[in-house]
């Protein structure tokens, strides 16, 4: 195995962001090869729990905590269970949460994982590769229709070519399976030119395919609802993005909880906020990395760092809690553009809830509602028939008004 050692980007931000203090008690909910416990653990006499559904994470977490006794626990899960885990060794409340979200430097340097284009490998991309029952990337670009797979590769990718990707990858298919990710990773580079920027061709398609079969983003909601209900009053969390999709979600929780979120429009009426106020924004906007960590990390220059304070007002019911791409893109113009409104009225189902439904025809989507009144969360007008004719006549702009004479036009 041919592994980088993970180093945790921005650090000493984070460790800002939550202020650690003897006695606290914080998690480190994405564990990966404990960067961010380690400087917690150094900056105070505190408790730290870790979780990371990795087996490699565990691993690394297990001999960290034989150096630092009952001070750190790694625990074996889904950030987006954190209150269930949390809650089975009998931590119910913790003074500060980090999510450092994506794929960590240990996992995208291992070919056998799956992550790399750069090197050949098994066609795998899952976190917890111990899980025989999951689905792995190989399964989802082999088995997967057409259309589903573009809007994928479309919709977690943001990659305009997603349809000639999808169209390339079934017909090599019925050729061949795709098994290892230098074949994929060589389709998408006959397909998609090379930008000028030199990003590789193939990264937006395996980013999307990585947060298919991790339903990352999905998994993202969960943990920031889990954080806001195991928070204390005065707890803080930290989330740590890579990515728009990841940032976007990010920065509209933060602001939903806080009461901040942008009205839909200047000339409508501003909106009842239905969940109460549970963060206050200590700091407004994103943190990103100095220029020195860049330089010395490159994989730190795309960070984003955004932290929130829980205030003392208790959580909702599930019911009004959620934060779902519906109401995101009910209560957020920004979201009306045509692939926001293909990913936010059902184009695509989460890995997750597909899986959990068991029903065939659950994977059957509709098809977007595309009137731009939709998208600010309107009905769209009625259809009218076209008013007829009624022979009379209006005067040309400008007639009447000093401009030069016209001849009446029919109405």
């Amino acid at each position: 195995m041919n592994s980088s050692p993970h180093i945790s980007v921005m650090v000493n931000e984070v460790l800002d962001a939550l202020a650690p203090r003897d006695g606290a008690i914080y998690v480190d909910a994405t564990f990966g090869a404990g960067g961010y416990s380690r400087a917690l653990l150094g900056a105070a006499d505190c408790t730290v729990w870790g979780i990371d559904r990795d087996p490699l994470a565990i691993a690394i977490g297990e001999d960290l905590a034989k150096a630092h006794g009952r001070r750190l626990t790694v625990l074996s899960g889904r950030f987006g269970d954190m209150e269930t885990l949390l809650a089975d060794v009998g931590v119910m409340q913790v003074d500060g949460i980090v999510l450092d979200l994506g794929v960590s430097s240990m996992q995208i340097d291992d070919p056998a994982r799956g992550f790399s284009f750069r090197a050949d490998g098994p066609l795998d991309m899952r976190m917890n590769n111990a899980d025989g029952d999951a689905e792995t990337a190989a399964d989802v670009v082999n088995r997967m229709a057409e259309r589903e797979l573009a809007d994928i590769i479309y919709i977690y990718g943001e990659e305009r070519a997603s349809k000639r990707i999808a169209h390339a990858i079934v017909q090599l298919r019925d050729k061949e399976q795709i098994k290892r990710t230098e074949q994929l990773a060589a389709l998408v580079r006959r397909v998609v030119r090379k930008s000028k920027g030199g990003i590789d061709p193939a990264t937006r398609t395996f980013q999307a395919l990585r947060i298919y079969v991790n339903d990352e983003l999905h998994e993202l909601e969960k943990g920031m609802s889990a954080a806001e209900s195991g928070l204390a009053p005065g707890g803080r969390l930290a989330v740590v993005s890579f990515h728009s999709l990841e940032d976007r979600r990010v920065k509209l929780f933060m602001q939903e909880r806080a009461g901040q979120s942008p009205r839909p429009s200047r000339h409508m009426p501003e909106l009842q906020t239905k969940n109460a106020l549970t963060f206050r924004l200590v700091k407004r906007g994103a943190v990103k990395p100095r220029v020195e960590e860049s330089s010395r990390n490159p994989r730190a220059r795309s960070a984003r760092l955004r932290w929130a304070e829980r205030t003392s007002t208790p959580v909702q019911d599930a019911a009004c809690r959620g934060m779902n791409d519906e109401n995101i893109n009910t209560f957020h113009p920004a979201f009306g553009c045509r692939h926001r409104r293909r990913a936010l009225y059902g184009q695509v189902q989460s890995a997750g809830s597909r899986r959990s439904t068991g029903d065939p025809q659950s994977r059957d989507r509709p098809r977007p509602r595309s009137h731009p009144s939709i998208a600010r969360g309107m009905e769209p007008p009625e259809r009218t028939e076209p008013v007829k004719s009624t022979g009379r006549t209006a005067p040309r702009y400008g007639a009447g008004t000093g401009g030069k004479s016209c001849q009446p036009r029919q109405v």
